[in-house]
């Protein structure tokens, strides 16, 4: 490892793994506790107690058992637009920056720590549980036991982290230390401002906007950012820091502890599962076999086989991964230009966060409190509207524009062609389909039953095609923990950062000002979509809308908007970030996974452009047209 990320010693790396471990594996019992749940129910009439409340409870115990497990790998999203290059030029600069972001870091999970010793040590006296006395109860003072250990063992990593890069820093005599001292005076200058003069709650509000954008691009995790401010926020507002360590322990204790953020883990353990299984090659060897022979076919198949994927894993990044390994190296073998490959492949992985099942859109209409049915039925057209869109595309640019897309070949074959070879590819595909969105418009499962229904069968399917192997399954575990972890960490400290926003009353100012300056909703959409843009050059998917959404909701709500509708034109407008520069997560996973040096990240963003215009497009036209959108809500 580097003097920015030390080995921590023996003992807390075992420490760490086992912890982390144990979280991985009590994630994946989740599946098989629901899954028995549903046959219970459905076939014996005889549902299991208490599932709702182990699933709940259980979501919270895995975020912190894995949560110093995300820290020493640094698994939590952050920026790399300054940190980055700094690591290149000034390696010890950086690790000075680390030092700081190690101690800032270690500061709120303290805080946090400190705010759920009382609720730990009132649950243990009181006996307090969880369910219905005389049904099904549970304690939950070990649940906040594992909060505590959780955020202790993070901190603990911290601290060596912190030890260990400024001491690097210091003995290398870098000037550029005295540049991270100085920032760190003047933050702690401008908090002591607003804490001794007599500032407005709208001020302190505007001021935790601008400290969250300054930290997410100088390179600190988002999820930390976000509590930092949050936490500053409300300890200025109510001029009482414990008051506002209360409330970091109440948004650990209570932000994911809901049965429905079991979508989470089991749609990402579903979606790698489907990785394994290598449904995504035969799904696009099918569909090479159905659009091969017209002009662009392997494009259109490329577009046709995202958009089969995205129907059975709703992660836009896994696609992305996937089919560069498989689509790309088949059209570059078919004639066109590298460019235009990984363009497409970038543009058509948009598909697989709009297309249900989504998991932005679980993540929206948790926040919003939106049916999260009512968000898939309603991203049916959109998502299909939107691969039908780039497959025109592909066409019209093979016509027009051969110099971009290369000389591409119409008759493309492939082994095991024909309908039975069509019929075997996509059987695996069209199952889980019907298991899961079936299941769900079907009224036979909650988004989370279809989850856990899903990730089961995709295992079957893996374990069927004899594809999954005890080291692979074992890695599938461990990667659906991380994954969720990041996510889930993130939506805790966005719960923070929303109600500090709240206290300030900003959203609600902004929803008064909106319908005062009579621009209407068309106005305020112009403005949240170029807002959306912007942060999706600096942002992921994720953490935009855990952003967004309490500033854009009471103004939406203000407005009259549909809010299944609006759910829809926001994820599919944050999704364009995927591919704008400079950060384009899509891009950059693309270029990890080719592993080719001489395709540049600006190559892969020049050939994903068209994309973005098109999928621009279709959300101007989503936004003129609500019912496209609502069509299939009745």
């Amino acid at each position: 490892m580097t003097a920015g990320n030390p080995r921590p010693p023996q003992a807390l790396s075992a420490l760490v793994a086992g912890l982390n471990a144990t979280g991985v594996v009590w994630i994946f019992a989740l599946t098989f506790l629901i899954c028995a749940d549903i046959v219970a129910r459905t076939v014996f009439d005889s549902p299991i107690a208490g599932v709702t409340e182990m699933v709940s409870l259980s979501l919270v115990a895995s975020v912190f058992l894995q949560l110093a497990h995300a820290v020493l790998h640094e698994r939590l999203m952050r920026v790399e637009m300054f940190i980055g290059p700094l690591e290149r030029s000034r390696p010890v600069a950086a690790s000075a920056w680390r030092a700081v972001f190690a101690l800032v870091a270690l500061s709120l999970l303290l805080a946090m720590a400190l705010g759920t010793w009382p609720d730990f040590v009132g649950a243990w006296r009181s006996s307090e549980f969880a369910g219905v006395e005389g049904i099904f109860t549970i304690a939950v003072w070990p649940i906040k036991l594992l909060i505590l250990v959780g955020c202790a063992v993070s901190a603990v990593v911290l601290v060596v982290r912190f030890v260990r890069s400024d001491a690097h820093a210091v003995t290398a005599r870098e000037p550029h230390r005295w540049l991270v001292a100085s920032a760190a005076a003047l933050a702690v200058a401008g908090v002591a401002l607003l804490w001794t003069g007599d500032v407005e709650p709208r001020t302190v509000g505007v001021a935790m906007i601008v400290l969250v954008v300054i930290s997410i691009v100088l390179g600190l995790p988002i999820a930390f950012s976000l509590l930092l401010a949050g936490f500053l926020g409300l300890g200025l507002l109510k001029h009482d820091f414990a008051i506002a360590g209360r409330t970091l322990a109440l948004a650990a204790d209570g932000t994911v502890s809901d049965y429905v953020f079991a979508t989470v883990p089991l749609f990402v353990l579903m979606g790698l599962f489907v990785n394994v299984s290598d449904v995504g090659r035969d799904a696009f060897r099918a569909a090479q076999t159905i659009f091969g022979r017209i002009h662009g076919g392997l494009g259109v198949a490329t577009v046709a086989a995202n958009a089969v994927f995205a129907a059975i894993t709703g992660i836009s990044i896994a696609a992305a991964a996937i089919f560069t390994k498989i689509a790309v190296p088949e059209m570059v073998r078919q004639g066109y230009t590298p460019k235009f490959a990984v363009g497409l492949t970038a543009g058509s992985s948009l598909l697989g966060m709009l297309i249900p099942p989504s998991l932005l859109l679980i993540i929206y209409g948790v926040l919003a409190e939106v049916s999260i049915g009512a968000l898939f039925r309603a991203a049916v057209i959109p998502g299909l509207l939107l691969a039908f869109a780039f497959a025109v595309g592909v066409v019209l640019m093979a016509w027009l524009r051969p110099s971009f897309v290369g000389n591409v070949r119409r008759d493309a074959r492939v082994e095991g062609s024909g309908a039975l070879g069509v019929f075997l590819g996509l059987a695996p595909v069209v199952t889980l389909i019907v298991l899961v969105l079936g299941g769900i418009y079907g009224g036979v499962f909650t988004p989370t039953e279809a989850g856990a229904a899903g990730a089961l069968g995709a295992m079957a399917i893996a374990l069927i095609k004899r594809r999954l192997t005890w080291a692979k399954l074992w890695q599938v575990m461990g990667e659906t923990g991380q994954v969720s972890v990041s996510i889930l960490f993130l939506i805790i400290a966005a719960s923070t950062f929303s109600r500090m926003l709240t206290l300030t009353e900003l959203p609600q100012d902004m929803a008064a000002f909106m319908s005062g300056t009579g621009l209407g909703l068309f106005g305020f959409l112009a403005a949240y979509l170029v807002l959306l843009l912007v942060l999706g050059m600096l942002l992921d998917s994720t953490s935009i809308m855990l952003i967004m959404l309490p500033l854009a909701l009471p103004v939406a709500t203000a407005l009259g908007v549909n809010l299944v509708w609006f759910g829809v034109v926001t994820t599919i407008a944050i999704e364009i970030g995927l591919l704008t520069p400079p950060f384009g997560l899509s891009v950059y996973v693309i270029k990890a996974s080719m592993n080719d040096p001489t395709m540049t990240l600006a190559t892969i963003f020049r050939g994903a452009f068209p994309f973005v215009l098109i999928t621009l497009a279709v959300t101007i036209l989503l936004m003129v047209f609500p019912q496209i959108t609502l069509v299939l809500l009745g």
